[in-house]
């Protein structure tokens, strides 16, 4: 971790599977967030929340500070002022406007430890299908699949070089080569903050 401002570029996707070391603390003293590092160390992509933990607002950046995404709670309004948990949503920052990209549901059943999510896309009216998040109870590991159940993205906790367990705040992310990384990073922002990592 000695390079903490890196010249990193965010690639949308590659040719080859990536792996990125995930790690649930901000840079930033007195922040709250999260930063994701790259197989050789340098820091891609950061999450930055000035206010206080599990906030309604965040924002996913790259390693130059450019905002990539705004992450919003959506709350449903029930009677006058009992707020009852809605989605978060995902906006795309394009130039210097933000566009409604995804919407993030979790799955909510009665007595049900299922700890997955639905993600539907407002990027492209004609793409009509949604990913999901899947989860463990208690565990930050997690899987992004498709519309059609093919993996896009894994997180599992990291283990250093002899097997010993990192911390449930460290997690190695293994990236398919077919996958946008920014949304990806986007999508575990959000299911940190459902899960109140973050």
């Amino acid at each position: 971790m000695s390079k903490i401002y890196p010249n990193s570029s965010c690639n949308l996707s590659s040719e080859l599977r990536e792996t990125f070391t995930i790690w649930m603390k901000s840079l930033v003293f007195h922040g709250n967030g999260c930063t994701i590092f790259n197989s050789r160390g340098d820091v891609v992509y950061r999450v930055d929340n000035y206010q206080q933990r599990c906030s309604s607002k965040v924002f996913l950046m790259d390693s130059s500070g450019k905002v990539l995404y705004s992450i919003n709670k959506k709350f449903f309004f029930f009677l006058q002022k009992l707020r009852i948990f809605g989605c978060w949503e995902g906006l795309k920052w394009i130039g210097n406007k933000e566009r409604p990209w995804f919407k993030v549901r979790r799955n909510h059943t009665i007595l049900s430890k299922d700890r997955s999510c639905k993600v539907t896309f407002k990027c492209n009216e004609n793409m009509g299908s949604c990913y999901r998040i899947i989860g463990l109870e208690g565990k930050s590991a997690l899987k992004i699949i498709d519309f059609s159940g093919q993996l896009l993205a894994e997180a599992v906790q990291k283990q250093s070089s002899e097997g010993v367990p990192l911390g449930e705040d460290v997690l190695s992310l293994m990236v398919e080569p077919q996958a946008d990384q920014s949304l990806i990073m986007a999508l575990v922002t959000v299911y940190g903050l459902i899960n109140n990592k973050l």
